[in-house]
């Protein structure tokens, strides 16, 4: 690394998108993953879309105890 940068001609926040949407990974364990696993493949559907509907499902439970 250069002990100096010469930052004179940068542009404050060029890349900055304050609408940008960012795609966390989210690792499940091992049992967790083949649990919803075999629910995707029993629903014929995608990993992620078992994920989200189990977890909207929880979501209702949580507001519904409330």
């Amino acid at each position: 690394m250069r002990q100096e940068y010469d930052f004179s001609k940068a542009e404050r926040g060029k890349f900055f998108r304050p609408d940008a949407k960012l795609n966390l990974p989210v690792y499940l364990d091992e049992e967790v993953r083949a649990f919803v696993q075999a629910i995707a493949e029993k629903q014929e559907k995608d990993l992620s879309s078992v994920v989200n509907q189990l977890l909207r499902g929880d979501m209702r439970l949580s507001e519904a105890m409330k």
